[in-house]
């Protein structure tokens, strides 16, 4: 690295300690990528459209009306992936063990009693952080000689508020905002060749960026047979547009070194790199709840070739020429009541891969299609005593299986492997918790 650089270098790790970047580039989102909940995880979020716990908040805030009762739930994820690349160049295929660990709040009231109108408001909070709530906010893009996948990396910070309410009779809406982070750093100094630096300058600003959910739901039964069962009776149909949204990190350093770099020409330096990448989604889904039996399934529209705009303006990305592709994914799920207090919940969700190129010069990255099952069990114990309700326990697991797929590895850097063919596979393991208290 030639010594005019060095400043620079030591110039972007200051700024990065100071932004507290520590989560790796992740074109994904807990939510998106596994599911919030455990009942979102159970059933591969086939059923997350029509659940009336919080999670509603984030997938379908119309859904929010369907329980009168307030909510406060705290949950926590733990996902690993163990991803896959196997080539004539490595001696073993194992190319990563990623963990994700998250912390889940979450809040749902009914804000009427706040006004005068005698008609139920239903808010919703949701908040998601990483490593158990130690890390808001880690960070690391980069290019790499080997490979990475597009997801299956740590989440960064979001929340999630919205709110719902009834329309008409069995029809309800919903509105939800995301919120993640922006941030933008700048540093001015002047150095000389050995690093020493002096009259530094160092604006860091972080900033919420919002993307909006927008959804409806339609209770068939409640619509045209309210008084009495008849055959729509049980059949909800729900629909959600969610807004693309992404977390961006800028970093801009200006130096001036002199006798070398003079104060009217300095050294400009700027990284602008993309993570949390969520495409716009448009979910159509319908369910069939029959007492002891709820079965539901959604076809979900990923709009990932929005993704290609991303990575022309990321300067870390910007030279493989990645293409994506819109994608369908379809969800199933099933909920089997054997009392009033224990529920079991299934799902099944297959998700091809957005990614269309084999090739992504320096940053080669891998996808590939994925076949996803979960299982889970929600119980509500422990009599009312003092609570109002029991408390209810929900645990959830879920396995991902990654089809085998063929990738070129190419790189730019001289004396680094090129032209490298490998297969890319791998599996995921997610167990998720949470205890909610229902008001």
């Amino acid at each position: 690295m030639p010594l005019s650089i060095r400043p620079i270098t030591g110039a972007m790790t200051l700024i990065a300690a100071t932004v507290s970047c520590a989560t790796y580039a992740n074109m994904g989102t807990i939510g998106n990528t596994y599911g919030l909940f455990p009942q979102d995880v159970a059933t591969t979020q086939a059923l997350s459209m029509f659940n009336q716990e919080v999670s509603a908040t984030y997938y379908n805030p119309a859904r929010l009306v369907k329980d009168g009762r307030g909510e406060l739930s705290t949950g926590l994820l733990q996902a690993e992936a163990k991803l896959e690349a196997a080539g004539p160049d490595r001696s073993g295929g194992l190319l990563s063990r990623t963990p994700t660990a998250s912390l889940l709040l979450g809040l749902k009231t009914d804000l009427s009693k706040l006004t005068t109108f005698d008609h139920p408001m239903y808010l919703g909070v949701v908040l998601g952080v990483e490593n158990y709530g130690f890390s808001l906010l880690e960070f690391q893009s980069e290019t790499s000689e080997g490979g990475q996948f597009l997801e299956y990396d740590r989440q960064p910070l979001f929340v999630s508020v919205g709110g719902g309410t009834e329309l008409f009779r069995g029809v309800s809406g919903g509105l939800s905002a995301r919120a993640t982070l922006n941030n933008n750093a700048a540093l001015s100094t002047t150095t000389d060749l050995a690093g020493n630096t002096q009259y530094e300058s160092l604006n860091v600003q972080a900033e919420p960026a919002l993307s909006f959910t927008l959804s409806n739901t339609f209770d068939l039964g409640e619509m045209f047979c309210p008084y009495y069962d008849c055959f729509v009776t049980g059949l909800e149909l729900a629909v959600a547009y969610q807004q693309r949204s992404y977390s961006r990190t800028k970093v801009s350093a200006t130096t001036v070194i002199p006798g070398l770099i003079p104060a009217s020409d300095p050294l400009n330096f700027t990284i602008k790199t993309y993570d949390s990448f969520q495409p716009t989604t448009i979910t159509a889904g319908a369910q069939y709840d029959k007492g002891s039996l709820r079965l539901g399934a959604t076809m979900e529209y990923q709009e990932w070739s929005t993704l290609e705009d991303q990575f022309s303006s990321d300067t870390i990305k910007d030279q493989a020429g990645a293409e994506f592709e819109d994608i369908l994914i379809p969800r199933l799920g099933a909920e089997f009541r054997l009392g009033e207090s224990l529920s079991l919940l299934a799902g099944f969700s297959y998700r091809p891969t957005a990614l269309k190129s084999t090739e992504t010069l320096d940053v080669n990255l891998f996808d590939t299609d994925r076949y996803i099952a979960g299982l889970g069990l929600s119980a509500k114990v422990g009599k009312k005593m003092f609570l109002a309700h029991p408390i209810q326990i929900d645990l959830a697991y879920q396995r991902q299986e990654l089809v085998d797929r063929d990738f070129t590895i190419t790189n730019s850097r001289p004396g680094t492997a090129n032209n490298i063919e490998v297969t890319t596979g791998g599996s995921v393991d997610v167990f998720s918790g949470s205890l909610s208290l229902k008001f």
